[in-house]
């Protein structure tokens, strides 16, 4: 999988400050993937964020190429993703999700596993295969009890504030992240001295 998510920088289309409204918080393909019976195994190859490192999280098991790397770049945008608080919290804790999502920062995929937002790294050349290897494992598991401990651990997960962000990608902030990120520079909310050439 390389999901860096969303193409936000569709400036020159007429509608693209839309993309807010457009998207409505839609996280039912991230629900999908945590309730599914069947296991859910995906392969990450690159830069991994928005929906692409969602789906990872939401994935039963993410193997990852040791050339992947993860950020959670929504705070640039000014999009509060609390689908991101509430999961990354549970699986890499608090400290940790600050972090993240404060900083923007990019973790390489041995980080990602360290902080345990995946499961395992490999060699590049090995991602595809290792990856139908994880699933083969998968599936030789009971089905049943299966899909018991996969509802066991999406009720560890919890709900997220779905009224917050949603709020927050029709707010002045979000219309001035996405335009900032299509104009590739940083936005009006940082200060002169910490503005930095191209986008966030």
């Amino acid at each position: 999988m390389f999901a860096p998510g969303g193409d936000l920088g569709g400036g020159g289309d007429d509608n693209w400050m839309q993309f807010g409204s457009a998207l409505s918080m839609d996280v039912t393909p991230f629900d999908t993937l945590r309730k599914s019976a069947k296991p859910v195994v995906c392969a990450v190859n690159g830069l991994c964020q928005g929906g692409g490192l969602q789906i990872a999280m939401c994935s039963d098991v993410a193997v990852v190429s040791d050339r992947a790397t993860f950020r959670v770049p929504e705070l640039y945008r000014g999009i509060a993703d609390t689908y991101y608080s509430q999961m990354l919290a549970r699986i890499i804790g608090p400290v940790r999700t600050r972090d993240l999502m404060f900083t923007g920062r990019t973790l390489t995929a041995g980080e990602a596993v360290e902080w345990g937002m995946v499961a395992r790294v490999v060699p590049h050349d090995q991602l595809m295969d290792a990856a139908r290897e994880v699933l083969a494992q998968c599936c030789r598991t009971a089905p049943g009890a299966r899909r018991i401990v996969k509802a066991s651990l999406d009720n560890y997960l919890g709900l997220y504030d779905r009224i917050g962000m949603e709020a927050s990608i029709e707010s002045a902030e979000a219309v001035e992240g996405f335009r900032a990120f299509a104009e590739r520079r940083s936005p009006n909310w940082v200060h002169p001295e910490l503005r930095v050439d191209g986008r966030l």
